[in-house]
């Protein structure tokens, strides 16, 4: 299987989208295609960090979206807020909602997912479910719609943020997310150009403030 970043040929159009800035954050709806944060290699270095760098200076990343997960990420642009922003998603204070599409009707209109994930070393950066050692990962899901042609649109609350997470308990639902190079069988990643995964809402408390903010960004297809 090859890796995420053997073919690396990230969206330019546009070059960023900012739906949030102040002195303290910036939020930012990624493509499909960029990175978070630069690859290990030169030519992986653009990415929404290093694009961020350039327009407004000194940023810190808060968290990450998988190169092919588009959808709203922050950035902090001091190490003061980049604190108060990074425990609020250690402490699982942060509210996230993602928007998917899988391949074939789920049965159940809503249910939790609580499988433990661990990385699949010898196939990095593949990830895998392993009861004894993996780190608790767990995601509620819910039904927004089954369309004609064997595909469920769900919503996915992740309670954790284990890499891949949402991924990985797509496909041991039975279900995996359309257009899915990494874990989805070759019909269910011909039925989309893309991976359709889209972080759409995102709530937080900004730094300097008492009641959370909530960044939307609704998914493209």
């Amino acid at each position: 299987m090859p890796t995420i970043l053997e073919h690396y040929d990230p969206p330019t159009t546009p070059w960023l989208d900012a739906l949030y800035v102040d002195e303290n954050m910036i939020a930012l709806n990624k493509q499909s295609g960029l990175l978070s944060v630069p690859g290990k290699k030169a030519s992986h270095s653009d990415c929404i960090t290093s694009r961020a760098k350039d327009t407004y200076g000194r940023v810190f990343a808060v968290h990450r979206l998988d190169m092919d997960t588009s959808g709203i990420i922050l950035l902090a642009r001091t190490k003061a807020a980049l604190t108060a922003l990074s425990q609020q998603f250690e402490k699982r204070l942060v509210q996230k909602s993602y928007i998917a599409r899988l391949d074939g009707l789920v049965r159940e209109d809503k249910g939790t997912i609580n499988l433990p994930l661990i990385c699949d070393w010898p196939n990095r950066p593949l990830q895998k479910i392993d009861h004894d050692v993996g780190k608790e990962a767990i995601t509620h899901y819910h039904v927004l719609e089954r369309e004609d042609i064997g595909i469920t649109r769900v919503a996915f609350y992740p309670l954790t943020g284990r890499s891949h997470q949402l991924r990985v308990h797509a496909k041991a639902m039975g279900h995996p997310i359309l257009g899915d190079r990494m874990y989805a069988d070759l019909a269910a990643q011909k039925k989309a150009p893309r991976l359709q995964l889209h972080a759409e809402r995102l709530s937080i408390i900004l730094p300097g403030e008492d009641e959370p903010t909530e960044f939307v960004s609704p998914a493209p297809f």
